[in-house]
């Protein structure tokens, strides 16, 4: 999966989450839950949709990690890529 894949998949279980998202108004270096204003609970819901949709781990340690739709991407890449060698 290309980068471009992942931040289509991203974006679209964030707007599972939160439908009211205006994707061309997304800011990809910006806080996410700023800029959707998701709560604690919507944000662990992307996580949890992020880890069943994609197969990937994503531990409580590296959620602080995951701040923008960039940091997200690149947190996903690595991890397929990890998985898939």
């Amino acid at each position: 999966m290309n980068e471009t894949e992942i931040r289509a998949r991203v974006i679209g279980i964030i707007k599972s989450v939160a439908p009211e998202l205006e994707e061309g108004e997304l800011r990809a270096d910006r806080p996410l839950r700023d800029q959707i204003d998701l709560d604690s609970m919507d944000w662990l819901n992307v996580l949890v949709a992020l880890h069943e949709k994609l197969h990937v781990d994503i531990p409580e340690a590296d959620y602080g990690k995951l701040v923008t739709l960039d940091n997200l991407v690149g947190y996903l890449r690595e991890k397929l890529a990890q998985r898939a060698a």
